[in-house]
């Protein structure tokens, strides 16, 4: 009998099943094809585990279990079933002309998750900690923090009336990709490792950013030092890369966050294909208890190319010119239909 089953639940594909004690060692072996000996992890020439390569962190799975579904994990006959009503939804074609086919053309622009790079896993949500699998409540100071956010955007108006009330993706300033915490995107969720004895660089395909991650620097970044992705510092925990990261500007919200935010990112590899992440974000300025989530990196094919990103920013440049257009149209018809309805008080006298 299936379980975790409600009536319009969303469909979700969760990744790698991991056991419920979510140590990396203890893998599905049905799904990861691990032996009974425990994996050799292989090294770089600087005895470090070797992370390098290519990764994907694509998944279906969701940050938060959605309601009405219920326990950590789906059964593999409920993960088949999703994965399939997936996949036929996002390789299905777009009505040509419609915005559908316009911004969302899954198999156009690459879109189509089930084609893509994923480790897969019989999880329901990423969060483990809290166990329910959702973010912990907002607490007084993140609401406001969330109010004063909102009233600043009020003041800005709305998304298209100039280029600072605009999205920071739109704007080709920041997306979520880079993290920390890195959380897939939609379309080129993959990553670039790049190893050396005292640095580890982690390349972002979406937007293009890099992180280069100094390891066992004793020395803390100064406080008034703020960057979007905040500063990471890096070292070795046996065959797990620990990064924490903190000194985040607080413009980049992740979850509502603010810059008072730090994330302890821990990457170990599992298999010859398989990277588990797993992060722990501490706000105090935003939830009253630290919350964790995992997801699994699968290894894909290179190179990462260059993202653009609007080549030059065009595209918001245009959103606001048809914005303006529209603006302009709606006012020409609105004179249009004053002066037909005074021509017709006028004929009515």
């Amino acid at each position: 009998m299936p379980r975790n089953v409600a009536g319009g639940w969303p469909v979700v594909l969760a990744v790698l099943a991991l056991a419920a004690a979510g140590s990396a060692a203890a893998q599905e072996p049905a799904v990861s094809g691990a032996a009974d000996a425990p994996y050799e992890v292989p090294r770089t020439p600087h005895g470090h585990p070797d992370l390098e390569g290519f990764w994907s962190n694509q998944t279906y799975t969701p940050l938060e279990r959605p309601e009405g579904v219920a326990g950590e994990f789906y059964t593999p006959e409920e993960v088949a079933a999703i994965e399939g009503g997936r996949a036929a939804r996002e390789s299905a074609q777009t009505e040509p002309g419609t915005i559908p086919d316009v911004h969302y053309d899954f198999t156009q622009f690459g879109l189509d998750r089930s084609q893509a790079a994923r480790a897969q896993n019989l999880r329901t949500s990423m969060i483990v900690d809290p166990p329910d699998g959702r973010l912990p409540p907002v607490n007084a100071d993140g609401r406001r923090t969330a109010a004063a956010r909102a009233e600043a955007q009020a003041r800005l108006g709305g998304r298209w009336d100039s280029a600072e009330a605009n999205q920071l993706d739109d704007r080709c300033i920041m997306m979520r990709g880079v993290g920390p915490p890195m959380m897939p995107n939609g379309y080129n969720a993959n990553y670039h490792i790049v190893q050396a004895a005292d640095h580890v660089m982690i390349l972002s395909e979406m937007i293009h950013d890099a992180r280069i991650i100094p390891l066992d620097d004793p020395d803390a970044p100064p406080a008034g030092l703020q960057q979007w992705i905040g500063l990471s510092r890096g070292r070795w925990e046996g065959d797990t890369l620990v990064v924490e990261t903190a000194n985040f500007n607080g413009k980049n919200p992740f979850q509502g966050s603010g810059d008072r935010m730090s994330v302890t990112e821990r990457l170990t590899r599992v298999s010859d294909d398989v990277i588990e992440y797993r992060f722990t974000v501490d706000d105090p300025g935003t939830w009253d208890r630290p919350w964790t989530a995992v997801n699994l990196m699968q290894r894909t094919r290179g190179p990462l190319f260059e993202f653009a990103c609007h080549e030059g920013n065009y595209g918001l440049y245009n959103t606001l010119v048809g914005a303006r257009l529209e603006e302009r149209l709606a006012a020409e018809a609105a004179a249009e239909a004053e002066q037909a309805e005074q021509s017709d008080r006028a004929r009515d006298r």
